[in-house]
């Protein structure tokens, strides 16, 4: 959810912190107070689409910033972060901020991470569902609805949907694959000598496994060997010769063998101290060994050199070491086999796709007998929710059709249907508001009143499912009155159950619902008008519903009829 919203320099905002808690949180306040402002702000804040205008007057930059609390550990910004390889803090905290500089520039972070606007709209999208009545609704996008569908029959339908998803993935690589076989006779050629000519450059040079490793430490050896002499020569000349470390080191040996003889305590010490002598003495064999075989060959130095520069040449090409090398020549090698049996390799892939579209074809079916179930379910819930709002004579469907392929597309039922990601269904809902109308797409047949309901009564279905962790109304029950004032405020108090919700309202009776309730007024001081946000006591509260059901005068009426929806609206939460 969202805890902390944080404003600089924002249109007629200053500076401003607003705390937010769980559960419904309403704001009220004059018109061009600054209460769409704010909503403004977080709509931003999630990757919209901002401007200059947004800068405050005077000021170089606005600065946004939200902080949100994820308790959810299978919620789908963690997938996100691991994505983009963003840190995610450790008590499910994430911090979207935005700069908006007033030449028009955006500078975008998650978490501190520096990320592109279209970044910063993926994390603020899985946070944040805005619901305005200016704009058109996500859920009245027709092609939004197989999506809501699944959301609502997840729990019966993932396990299918997984197995087509699998299936659809084979399928759709193996056309690819196809298609590239598949090209013009022309381009097959072309490809064909390109690879040639590449595998037999690699052949030619006679690459062997981390070559070009061992000849680096060759080479290193030889550059340095004067240095690896004289080094080695000093630890063997330190250890070997008169005076030297092995004769003092043999005259203590003979000292303590003889002590040990007196004191059968020093025994042990004797033994250790023999066996590190006859080790270093070991040693100073093999450095001589060393110094005997070392020899410095200046031709060999010159023969690395250049099958350095050999290889360096062919790694420019083909990778980034010699071993990558020979990886790409293998799978070169393998196309060039597959491209000249072309003629069987298309037919053993023209099977491969004619036996994943059976596969596919029959998952799809499956997906499709399960959504079928599921909207007669989902038919079921909207029309519920649609009474509860005074709706009752409204009638609701899904329909799901099947998508017409082409000729070439695997056959349904002695036809070619189009397969995609979700199967081959298209998932339309149809409204009809008035009895004796034919049912028609939802955005075609409701007036702005209705909008806001049949919205109201989608989002309390599927909040649930869309994972987001704040839910924004702003302004939605803009043309109800009366009984459907306050159904609606119950739908959208039904709704603060499974999500936190933000709403911008002029209606007294969702106000009397809020959880908590937050005054937005303009004040204005030394030339300049800025908005302020407080939360609102029991009293203040009482007074503000009054001043919304009459205006700026309140009277005695007011206030007992705003004291009453406050007591009803608890008597409707605690219920």
């Amino acid at each position: 959810m969202l805890t902390e919203l944080s404003i600089q320099n924002f249109t007629i905002i200053d500076q401003l912190t607003i705390p937010f808690n769980e559960g419904l949180t309403v704001l009220t306040g004059e018109t061009g107070a600054g209460k769409s402002i704010i909503i403004d702000a977080i709509q931003l804040l999630a990757g919209g689409r901002g401007s200059v205008e947004y800068v405050r007057y005077g000021k170089q930059k606005a600065i946004l910033e939200g902080l949100f609390t994820v308790e959810d550990n299978k919620h789908a910004i963690f997938k996100l972060f691991d994505n983009y390889g963003i840190e995610m803090d450790s008590e499910g905290m994430v911090v979207l901020q935005r700069t908006i500089s007033a030449k028009g520039k955006s500078i975008c972070r998650v978490n501190g991470s520096l990320v592109t606007l279209a970044i910063l709209r993926e994390f603020g999208q899985t946070l944040i569902d805005i619901h305005s009545q200016h704009e058109t609704q996500s859920l009245l996008d027709s092609n939004q609805h197989l999506h809501l569908l699944d959301l609502f029959n997840q729990e019966d339908s993932q396990d299918a949907y997984d197995d087509y998803k699998k299936v659809y993935q084979k399928l759709k690589k193996t056309k690819e694959k196809f298609h590239q076989l598949n090209n013009n006779e022309q381009e097959i050629i072309q490809r064909l000598d390109l690879l040639r000519f590449q595998l037999n450059e690699i052949k030619t040079a006679e690459l062997t496994l981390n070559e070009d490793e061992e000849l680096r430490k060759e080479r290193e050896k030889l550059v340095n060997f004067e240095q690896i002499y004289q080094n080695v020569q000093e630890a063997y000349n330190a250890l070997k010769g008169e005076q030297k470390g092995l004769d003092w080191l043999s005259l203590g040996l003979t000292a303590l063998e003889t002590a040990s003889t007196y004191e059968p305590e020093l025994q042990k010490k004797s033994e250790d101290y023999s066996n590190h002598y006859y080790m270093l003495e070991e040693i100073s064999f093999q450095l001589r060994h060393y110094l005997d075989d070392l020899a410095y060959d200046p031709n060999r130095l010159a023969t690395i050199e250049t099958r350095l520069n050999e290889l360096q040449l062919l790694i420019r090409k083909y990778g980034d070491t010699v071993n990558d090398i020979l990886e790409y020549a293998a799978k070169i090698e393998d196309e060039i086999d597959q491209l000249e049996d072309r003629d069987q390799s298309i037919q053993n892939m023209t099977e491969q796709i004619n036996e994943l579209s059976a596969d596919a074809i029959v998952e799809a079916n499956h997906l499709h007998d399960l959504r079928m179930k599921a909207a007669k379910r989902l038919v079921k819930v909207i029309k519920t929710e649609l009474e509860d709002l005074y709706l009752a004579k409204a009638k609701f469907e899904t329909e799901i059709s099947i998508r017409e392929g082409k000729s070439d597309d695997p056959e349904f039922a002695g036809k070619p249907v189009h397969l995609g990601q979700s199967g081959f269904d298209h998932v339309r809902f149809l409204l009809s508001t008035n009895p004796g109308e034919p049912v028609k797409p939802l955005d075609k047949v409701a007036s702005g009143g209705e909008l806001s309901r049949i919205m109201l009564a989608f989002k309390k279905i599927f909040a649930k499912y869309q994972g987001v962790t704040s839910v924004i109304f702003d302004e939605v029950d803009t043309g109800v009155s009366g009984r459907v004032a306050q159904a609606i405020a119950e739908k959208i108090y039904n709704i603060s159950l499974e999500s936190q919700v933000l709403c911008i309202t002029h209606l007294p009776q969702v106000a009397a619902m809020a959880d908590h309730h937050l005054l937005i007024e303009k004040q204005s001081s030394k030339n300049e008008t800025y908005t302020t946000v407080k939360e609102l006591s029991q009293m203040n509260r009482v007074n503000e519903l009054a001043r919304m059901t009459t205006g700026t005068k309140l009277t005695d009426a007011s206030i007992s009829h705003a004291e009453e929806l406050i007591n009803s609206a608890n008597t409707y939460k605690n219920r």
